[in-house]
């Protein structure tokens, strides 16, 4: 995912995007917990989505 996809997209879109992303997130660290997450660079790319969809948001407000 890039900035770039997210800078045309609405506030409502990039909340909900940010709620899934939020979750997905917490699913990850649960997983890498009990030792069942296997690929561990999901979790970074998961944290660097987070950061640009509450980048697009910021930049969306004002």
């Amino acid at each position: 995912m890039n900035y770039t996809d997210l800078k045309d997209k609405s506030l409502a879109d990039l909340t909900a995007m940010l709620k899934e992303k939020k979750l997905e997130l917490f699913t990850l660290n649960a997983k890498q917990k009990t030792m069942q997450l296997t690929n561990t660079s999901e979790l970074r790319v998961a944290k660097k989505d987070i950061a640009r969809i509450q980048t697009a948001i910021t930049a969306a407000t004002k």
